[in-house]
């Protein structure tokens, strides 16, 4: 087996800021059109009720105060050896769909949290690719002027029949514009898509199919994640119902290695391992030991 080559993105970000850059989780108060009755109201079927932000600043704080909370989280991680703050920082607005709301009210939550802290360098977004009106993309293309911008965009799979079972509430087609218009707003924009391998009646063949469409669609970075159960989501009682069975490390870690041979060199690896909030994992357990995890990925992938 070679060695891993791929770029992470600790390297991608050392190589853009000269430093170690640490994402700080925020929560810019945002819902999900899967939520507030636009499309539903019980969000994606393996979404907790935190919007897959569990690790995000409190919401009923202003921006400037999470960030300084989120960045005493980190700071230990980020002294040196001379006491001294040797790292950056991205604001991470993490949970739900921070592009869905009113576009003002949004982009002074951006920019509150670039002025918060000297060491803030850039901004990350996560949202839905249906919630990307101009309006709001044009703002976030005029900041990526100004700024470094990186926007994540939640695809999970390309396959319609899996996004209808997870209420995923878009088409893929939706994703692939999305991805057209991102890139002809601004190609400043760094693009992250995330993917979920091992959603109930996927094949192995299945995921790689959904991989080789982001690499397609020109993603400038990958998210992998194995697909979690968590206590309060609807898609824990088809657990319980034993209608599917999760991925082992095993299964989960011969998926990466096939996926990275379907990822070319310049695309950025974000994430290739996670870690749901052990006080609501329900399966698979494996993940709860993320350290492990990390450890026993990085000599199976030789990196």
């Amino acid at each position: 087996m070679a060695a891993f080559t791929h770029r992470t993105a600790s390297d991608f970000y050392k190589s853009k800021f000269g430093c170690k850059v640490y994402k700080i989780s925020l929560d810019a108060g945002c819902t999900c059109p899967t939520r507030d009755g636009t499309l539903g109201t019980r969000g994606c079927i393996f979404c907790s009720a935190g919007g897959s932000g569990e690790f995000a600043a409190s919401r009923e704080k202003p921006i400037s105060e999470q960030v300084r909370d989120a960045i005493n989280l980190v700071s230990r991680k980020a002294h040196g050896r001379s006491g001294k703050n040797e790292a950056k920082y991205i604001a991470y607005f993490q949970n739900f769909t921070n592009t869905y709301g009113d576009c003002n009210t949004l982009e002074e939550k951006y920019r509150a949290a670039l002025a918060s802290d000297p060491d803030i360098v850039g901004i990350a977004i996560a949202t839905r690719p249906d919630c990307l009106g101009d309006e709001i993309l044009s703002r976030i293309a005029r900041l990526s002027k100004e700024t470094f911008v990186q926007v994540e965009l939640g695809l999970q799979t390309a396959h319609e029949k899996t996004a209808d079972y997870i209420r995923r509430g878009y088409k893929t087609t939706v994703y692939d514009d999305a991805m057209r218009r991102i890139k002809a707003a601004s190609p400043d924009i760094h693009i992250v898509t995330h993917i979920i391998f091992g959603l109930p009646g996927e094949t192995d063949n299945d995921m790689m199919e959904t991989v080789k469409h982001v690499v397609q669609q020109r993603t400038d970075g990958i998210k992998c994640t194995v697909l979690y159960i968590l206590e309060g989501t609807d898609i824990a009682a088809d657990y319980r119902a034993k209608k599917f069975d999760c991925l082992t490390q095993d299964e989960y870690f011969l998926l990466l290695r096939r996926a990275l041979a379907l990822i070319p060199p310049e695309i950025v690896i974000h994430r290739l391992t996670g870690d749901g909030p052990k006080n609501l994992l329900i399966a698979p357990l494996w993940t709860a030991d993320k350290r492990r995890v990390q450890n026993e990925l990085a000599h199976f992938l030789h990196f």
